[in-house]
């Protein structure tokens, strides 16, 4: 028996990104031929798929991120649902799910930053990193600026010495928790930041 033809064809992805994306449950047919496309047959070295569920309202949205590190590029997915507003207006509720992918050369990768949080310091035990990071990747599609009031380093001294600020980029930002995500996500989150940041300036 014939299967259902597909209008496209798109490479098949490796059988751990395609667990992963399974696992999350987040429409997984759907994203993972958004990520094949734009990964368009090229070597996956690492990935990382992250869902956050939100709630707007009395209504629960999700949200699922997909980070592939290839050879020469990182590609992010985003796929959200919302309502269609259109199919409101004529009379019926009708969900509707909305899926982005982007392309960045490693190139242009400008840094690669993990927040670890620790409880309970003074009695951390070496190597186990805590049990929730952030990670937070930036190419400079969106920066921010940090502005103090500058100070000469007198204590009297009330001069207008003007601003002292630092910009930085933190295009994507990842909150990953043992858990509520599991131990397994905790690690996939640093083995992604790990082979990401070994890629930069090759």
């Amino acid at each position: 028996m014939m299967g259902m033809k597909r209008p496209f064809d798109v490479p098949t992805l490796p059988v751990d990104l395609t667990d992963a994306i399974e696992r999350a449950g987040y429409y997984p047919a759907l994203v993972g031929d958004v990520v094949s496309a734009a990964l368009a047959g090229e070597e996956v070295r690492s990935h990382l798929v992250h869902l956050e569920t939100t709630f707007d309202r009395d209504v629960i949205r999700r949200h699922v991120t997909v980070l592939v590190l290839t050879p020469s590029r990182l590609v992010i997915a985003h796929a959200d649902d919302h309502a269609d507003e259109a199919a409101g207006a004529s009379g019926g509720e009708q969900e509707v799910a909305t899926a982005t992918t982007e392309s960045i050369p490693l190139s242009a990768v400008r840094g690669v930053m993990l927040t670890h949080v620790v409880a309970d310091p003074q009695n951390y035990v070496p190597g186990s990193l805590g049990r929730e990071l952030t990670l937070t990747l930036g190419w400079g599609a969106v920066s921010r600026v940090d502005l103090l009031p500058a100070t000469c380093g007198e204590p009297g001294c009330d001069a207008d010495h003007g601003y002292d600020g630092t910009i930085s980029s933190d295009d994507i930002a990842l909150r990953v928790s043992a858990t509520a995500d599991g131990d397994p996500a905790l690690q996939q989150a640093i083995s992604f930041a790990h082979a990401l940041s070994a890629s930069l300036g090759q």
